[in-house]
């Protein structure tokens, strides 16, 4: 967090010419480089679009909250508390941070590519401090960047091994992984979840950018799926909550805008992953390898979701049977 305050500070001095490096006499930031060969929509529709699915996949993960509200000593708290923070939290470390980079970096710098290719050279972060003259600043920053991504690794191993759990515990998933070791970790589910991603960071030793985009396309096409599901939960959550009697004053937190925000997100979320290529189908002749790479998470999802609904018979809850009070048993009705 003080290194992204830092790192805001110093774009901003940039920008108005306060702090840049002299040797970079070609360096001008600031609206300018917003409007550099083809920018702002570089690409069009299409490329607005693809890289929603991108910026979607570094935003995932802010629902996790949910999944650590099972295991907090006082849910009604700090939870509310959390999604409070989260939203200044998404403004200073993402709009922000990147409104400052695109006022510096333009998209075609050189320094962004690597051997003229489009691919990574080096992180923004890091030169935007080397433009401001800090090496030093440029150095800690790769090394802070390696920390959020060891921390990303650690909250994804975290919630993947107890969603597992619990789908284990309500029949989803094999009862192996709902076995806890003596002090309360469900250790089979740790286990399957380290080997599929050792199996993920494997493919890193193949230079084959076509693996690394099928693992980015398939795990953030699944994280709009599951944004997706909780649009829907929370839109029919908040109706029969209504529908039974209860008063919206009882919730601890309470979203606000609704129905417009889940009816949004159920929107956008659709726009994306529908149209996240869909430049593949207008072609004269329709790029398969493309659609399968980009896709292959719906119909793998429709499979399992389809499979389970036939096995089990499952049918949609009307609002009055679904079982809220099994949830909030301290919660009153109003005609009780």
């Amino acid at each position: 967090m003080i290194t992204i305050i830092a790192f805001i500070v110093t774009g901003v001095l940039m920008i108005f010419g306060i702090m840049s490096e002299p040797a970079a006499h070609d360096f001008h930031p600031g609206l300018g480089v917003f409007h550099t060969g083809e920018a702002p929509f570089v690409g069009g529709l299409p490329a607005f679009i693809g890289v929603a699915m991108i910026v979607g996949f570094s935003f995932q993960g802010t629902e996790l909250i949910g999944v650590a509200a099972g295991e907090s000593s006082n849910p009604g708290e700090t939870i509310p508390r959390a999604v409070r923070q989260i939203f200044w939290r998404i403004l200073m470390f993402y709009a922000l941070s990147i409104l400052v980079i695109g006022l510096i970096l333009p998209y075609n710098d050189p320094s962004l590519l690597k051997n003229g290719m489009e691919d990574v050279g080096a992180s923004p972060f890091t030169l935007v401090f080397k433009r401001a003259g800090l090496a030093f600043a440029a150095s800690l920053m790769n090394a802070v960047i390696l920390s959020a991504i060891l921390s990303a690794g650690n909250s994804g191993m975290y919630a993947s091994t107890r969603m597992l759990y619990t789908l284990a515990r309500n029949g989803m998933a094999p009862s192996v992984f709902a076995r806890l070791s003596a002090n309360g970790v469900p250790r089979n589910a740790l286990y399957a979840t380290t080997v599929i991603a050792g199996l993920c960071f494997l493919t890193s030793l193949a230079d084959n950018n076509a693996v690394y985009l099928w693992l980015l396309n398939s795990s953030g096409m699944t994280g709009f799926i599951a944004w997706l599901g909780i649009a829907i939960c929370h839109y029919r959550f908040r109706r029969a909550y209504l529908h039974q009697g209860y008063t919206l004053d009882d919730l601890h937190y309470r979203a606000r805008w609704f129905p417009l925000g889940p009816l949004l997100a159920f929107a956008l979320c659709m726009v994306i992953m529908l149209g996240q290529n869909y430049a593949a189908f207008t072609s004269a002749k329709v790029d398969w390898n493309a659609v399968v790479a980009t896709y292959i998470g719906i119909p793998l999802f429709l499979l399992l979701w389809l499979g389970y609904k036939y096995r089990h018979g499952t049918r949609l809850v009307p609002l009055h049977a679904i079982e809220l009070a099994d949830y909030h048993p301290h919660l009153g009705r109003r005609d009780a």
